[in-house]
C-alpha cells in the first residue's frame, strides 16, 4: 500500500483586489510602480495535488493568467462565492473543455451556483444552434462537508465576507482563504496544522468585508502556518515596502507566485 503523500504545487494566478492594480485613473506610487509584483490581476489560484489539477475561481483575466503561467490542465473548478472579480472569467473554461475533452466540473454552494446560473444564463441552457458558444459545465452543489475530487480530499472553510457566507478551501497542508472579514472558531479548527496559508489582506485601513493587514496578521498568527501569503491586495500595499515590515513567515503574494510542498 502506497502511503506517500502527494506532492502539492500551487500558483497564485491573481493577487489583486476587485479593481486590480494598477487601478483605472490612479497615478499613486503603487499603481505606477515598475516592480512587476505590484501588477495584480483579480484573485484566483491553481493547485495540483498529485495528478489532480484544480482552479479556485475564474477571475476576469483567467485566459491571460493561464497563458502567463503555463496552465493547460484543469480537472475541476471550485468557487469561493459569486462576486464578479471571482467569476467573470467563466467563459474561458470553454478552452479547457476542448483541451480536456469533457464538461468542466464546477463546485460551489447552492447560493453560488444559482447566482452563476443567473449571471451566465447562456452557459446553463442548451444551445442547439450554437453548441460551441458556451462552456460545458457539470455542476456540483457542496456544503461545509469535506468532499473528494479524484483522490484529493478538499475541506471547505466557511467564512464571512461582510454579511455574505463564503468558502475557503483546505487541500491537506495548504489552505486558500480569500475574501473574508470573519473566520468562525469552527473554521479556525479546520485550519489547524496547515503548513501554508493564503489569506485575504486587503489594505491597511479597515474595510467592512475584508481583513485589513493588521487583522490578517492576527488571524495568521492564530492559525500558525509556517508560511502565510496575503492576497486580494489593493494599491495601499506596495510589495517590497510591505514585506519589509511583515513578521517572519509572512509575505504578500504576487501574481505568478509558485508554492511547492513535498
Amino acid at each position: 500500500m502506497n502511503t506517500q503523500k502527494p506532492r502539492i504545487e500551487a500558483v497564485v494566478l491573481g493577487s489583486g483586489t476587485s479593481h486590480g492594480v494598477p487601478m483605472i485613473g490612479c497615478d499613486c506610487p503603487v499603481c505606477t510602480s515598475t516592480d512587476a509584483r505590484d501588477k495584480r490581476t483579480r484573485p484566483s489560484l491553481w493547485i495540483r495535488v498529485g495528478t489532480t489539477h484544480l482552479l479556485v475561481d475564474t477571475a476576469p483575466e483567467l485566459r491571460l493568467q493561464c497563458v502567463a503561467n503555463g496552465i493547460n490542465c484543469v480537472d475541476a473548478v471550485l468557487f469561493t462565492h459569486h462576486h464578479a472579480d471571482h467569476v467573470t472569467g467563466l467563459d474561458d473554461l470553454r478552452r479547457f473543455n476542448w483541451l480536456m475533452k469533457k464538461p468542466m466540473p464546477c463546485y460551489g454552494t447552492t447560493r453560488t451556483i444559482d447566482s452563476l446560473a443567473n449571471m451566465f444564463s447562456y452557459a446553463f441552457r442548451q444551445a442547439h444552434d450554437s453548441p460551441h458558444s458556451r462552456p460545458e459545465l457539470a455542476l456540483h452543489r457542496i456544503d461545509e462537508n469535506p468532499f473528494e475530487i479524484g483522490e484529493t480530499k478538499i475541506t471547505p472553510i466557511p467564512m464571512l465576507h461582510g454579511k455574505l457566507p463564503v468558502l475557503g478551501y483546505r487541500f491537506g497542508p495548504l489552505a486558500y482563504c480569500t475574501d473574508c472579514s470573519f473566520i468562525p472558531d469552527e473554521s479556525f479548527a479546520k485550519l489547524e496544522g496547515i503548513d501554508v496559508l493564503v489569506l485575504d489582506a486587503l489594505r491597511r485601513t479597515p474595510h467592512p468585508a475584508h481583513f485589513n493587514l493588521e487583522q490578517a496578521i492576527e488571524a495568521a498568527r492564530r492559525i500558525g502556518a509556517a508560511r502565510t501569503y496575503f492576497t486580494h491586495i489593493t494599491h495601499q500595499l506596495g510589495h517590497e515596502a510591505t514585506n519589509a515590515e511583515l513578521p517572519d513567515g509572512m509575505a504578500l503574494a504576487h501574481d505568478g507566485l509558485r508554492i511547492e510542498l513535498p
